[in-house]
């Protein structure tokens, strides 16, 4: 697999992860409005496989970004390696919290996960919109568009997606707790 396809592959899983999480905040503003609705036992139902699929989301992401840097050997810039320090632990606590059946891995998931989606939706913003700014150097350039799929997927939006998708995700398992 070429690193073009790999990139297109990435892309998708990043929308698919961007449209499950629309989907989970829309299903639980429903859920809050009419607590007794399918769409409540729906998310019931889910919320147990919920830390699991946060676990996958995490791995994928990390595994992506090692990927690049390490396969396709792309320089990552400072907002990069704010990002993946971000999320490169919650693939191990997600997994342990996974086989734990943790309910209380949202307290500790969610300020990292917060943190690097904040880096993230900064550094998609950059990206979209180049201009100079202080993160950037000539050699790590934060503006530099590795990937840019579909005229707006690039390896910051594809980070912001998995982001909100893992904070979904654990305050979703979390409803399966309450």
């Amino acid at each position: 697999m070429t690193t073009s396809e790999f990139s297109r592959f990435f892309a998708v899983l990043s929308l698919a992860c961007g449209a499950g999480t629309l989907v989970i905040g829309v299903a639980w503003v429903a859920a809050r409005v009419r607590p007794s609705s399918r769409v409540a036992d729906l998310l019931d139902g889910v919320a147990p496989a919920a830390l699991w699929v946060a676990w996958i989301v995490a791995a994928v992401t990390t595994f992506g970004s090692l990927y690049y840097s390490e396969v396709a050997h792309f320089v990552p810039c400072k907002l990069c390696w704010y990002q993946r320090i971000a999320v490169y632990p919650l693939s191990l606590v997600l997994l342990v919290a996974g086989l734990r059946r943790d309910d209380r891995v949202w307290t500790y998931v969610l300020p990292p996960a917060l943190v690097g989606l904040g880096f993230a939706v900064f550094h998609t913003q950059l990206q979209a919109y180049p201009h100079t700014s202080s993160f950037c150097t000539t050699t790590e350039p934060c503006t530099a568009r590795y990937v840019w799929e579909f005229g707006f997927v690039s390896l910051p939006f594809m980070a912001m997606t998995a982001f909100a998708g893992i904070i979904a995700l654990v305050l979703l398992a979390r409803r399966g707790h309450d």
